[in-house]
């Protein structure tokens, strides 16, 4: 997806899926289009799938992938929007964004897509392979001394804090998935309930 085109999406959400969508956002706080800044009647169903849609773009995921996952969190105890949060929360992509090693998420899928990182040592190169507690992921020794990688020891991706499940040690390229998140912990902007609306039908 291009740049303009992430910058779109992102107004039509209402949720900045990358740096440059945050800044133009803050200059044009309204959705895309003609009509984007007048009042809009939404249904029910609108928002559920607007919900659906953020909760997609920010994992940068297709509809079968989010399905799936949600199939998933319907079998498990708990409540099921929460579970599918800490789900895709669990994608050794969205850990490579969240630790500080890539700028956005789907920087974060190119990376791993790439094979530039192990998980306990082992090369995986497959961004939804869902990480266990305790697990380590690290850079691979040879893409260390690449420019982005140097950005990334050196903190330029870093957030301004690291979340509660990540311990992150940016010099040396490693990090650790210390548990499976609560869904307060977790830095995404949707309400899963409304997803949950939308599946249930």
């Amino acid at each position: 997806m291009q740049a303009k085109a992430k910058v779109k999406l992102s107004r039509s959400l209402g949720i900045a899926l990358t740096p440059k969508a945050a800044k133009y956002m803050e200059r044009r706080p309204y959705p895309p289009g003609q009509h984007g800044r007048g009042r809009k009647k939404e249904s029910d169903y609108k928002n559920q799938l607007v919900e659906k849609q953020r909760l997609r773009a920010q994992y940068n995921i297709s509809e079968r992938q989010l399905r799936n996952a949600y199939a998933e969190a319907v079998r498990r105890t708990g409540k099921t929007g929460e579970n599918l949060v800490s789900l895709l929360e669990s994608r050794l992509d969205a850990f490579v964004l969240r630790a500080g090693f890539a700028r956005t998420i789907y920087q974060a899928r190119q990376f791993v897509n790439h094979g530039h990182f192990t998980v306990n040592g082992r090369k995986v190169d497959i961004a939804s392979y869902r990480l266990k507690a305790g697990d380590f992921v690290q850079v691979r020794k040879k893409s260390r001394a690449t420019t982005p990688f140097q950005l990334a020891a050196a903190g330029a991706w870093a957030g301004e804090v690291t979340p509660a499940y990540i311990e992150s040690h940016l010099e040396g390229l490693i990090a650790r998935f210390l548990a499976v998140p609560e869904r307060k912990q977790i830095p995404v902007i949707c309400d899963e309930q409304l997803i949950v609306e939308y599946y249930s039908k």
